[in-house]
């Protein structure tokens, strides 16, 4: 089933709901564009991964993306809003450095070429291949669509900084990633079929008012990475996490689509994943890892950051999800509405 992606909105998504203080001020400063914005101590006195200051940073980084219906362009530029995101930066990134393991890039490389056990509780793709029901798929393919409808993108800012190998390997990667100059196999295109077999909607940004701090914080990781050059390292490390574990991952994923009756095109994102994440891997780590460590070795520790805050927050989703679905309740504020009939009916038990 293909399926456009959309904007909420003629001038892109909706402005979403408000998670508290923070988020209400910078958003109710975007309707009119006055009124008071958070102080310094106000974002410091917040909890660096709540939804209130993760829904804050994401607005503000919405803006370097597809902005919000209603908003001006020029708010991508307003110093004050740009002074409450770098507080907001601030204090998430310093949560992250402090609650980040310190590991050499060596070790923090090992670590994503060693495959979770299946029954050690943790692997959200391996609850869903083995038991994962068909609400739990949507739900999945709902929170994770923040990420996939952009998918890519946050990369991109790297690529002028970067040289020689590093450079040309990203950048190879990217290209498939964006469809090997085919708009219809833009990955970011594929996950909207696969909302569309889900009968979810695939407009940009249309779940955030139901996903949890977990999600936000981990989409905010890219864009935080990926907007500031002197964390190009780290972002590399986060690229690295995401082509290194996706391949095995999509395999299991493909599987639980297959399992339940999801649909060819939900089975195909994944599957396309398992091949090109496969190629994607020897990449990323023989030519951008690599290439950029060799021009500047200085990096090493921020690869290793990278790798390793990727995983944190990977892990804390993952925690909040399975809790959710293994007391068989929705991990969304409301379940989603019932699916269409060609659902098994094994997985509904």
């Amino acid at each position: 089933m293909k399926a456009e992606i959309a904007a909420a909105g003629p001038g892109g998504p909706r402005l979403p709901r408000a998670r508290g203080y923070l988020s209400d001020t910078v958003i109710s400063w975007l309707r009119p564009g006055e009124g008071p914005l958070p102080t310094r101590e106000e974002i410091q006195r917040a909890g660096p991964y709540g939804a209130d200051l993760q829904l804050a940073l994401y607005v503000l980084y919405e803006l370097h993306y597809q902005g919000f219906d209603g908003v001006d362009d020029d708010r991508e530029w307003a110093p004050a809003l740009l002074s409450v995101r770098r507080c907001l930066e601030e204090a998430f990134l310093r949560a992250l450095r402090a609650d980040v393991p310190a590991r050499g890039m060596q070790e923090a490389m090992a670590g994503l070429l060693t495959e979770p056990a299946a029954d050690d509780g943790s692997s959200v793709s391996h609850y869903l291949k083995r038991e994962g029901r068909l609400w739990q798929l949507r739900e999945y393919a709902a929170l994770r669509s923040l990420y996939h409808l952009k998918e890519a993108d946050p990369h991109a800012w790297v690529l002028p900084r970067l040289r020689g190998r590093a450079k040309a390997g990203m950048a190879a990667i990217e290209f498939d990633e964006f469809g090997a100059g085919r708009a219809e196999d833009i990955h970011a295109q594929l996950f909207a079929d696969l909302m569309a077999d889900l009968t979810l909607e695939t407009a940009y940004g249309h779940y955030v008012d139901v996903a949890p701090a977990e999600t936000l914080a981990l989409v905010n990781l890219m864009s935080l990475l990926g907007l500031h050059r002197s964390l190009r390292g780290a972002l590399i490390g986060h690229f690295a996490t995401v082509e290194v574990t996706s391949s095995p991952g999509s395999r299991r994923l493909a599987e639980a689509m297959r399992r339940t009756g999801a649909g060819p095109a939900a089975e195909r994102f994944y599957d396309e994943h398992v091949e090109a994440d496969a190629v994607h891997e020897q990449v990323v780590r023989t030519e951008v890892v690599d290439g950029l460590l060799k021009d500047e070795p200085d990096l090493e520790a921020d690869v290793a950051f990278g790798i390793g805050a990727t995983t944190l927050l990977d892990d804390r989703l993952a925690g909040y999800l399975l809790t959710a679905w293994r007391e068989n309740r929705s991990a969304l504020p409301a379940p989603l509405p019932h699916v269409r009939a060609r659902e098994p009916a094994r997985s509904e038990t």
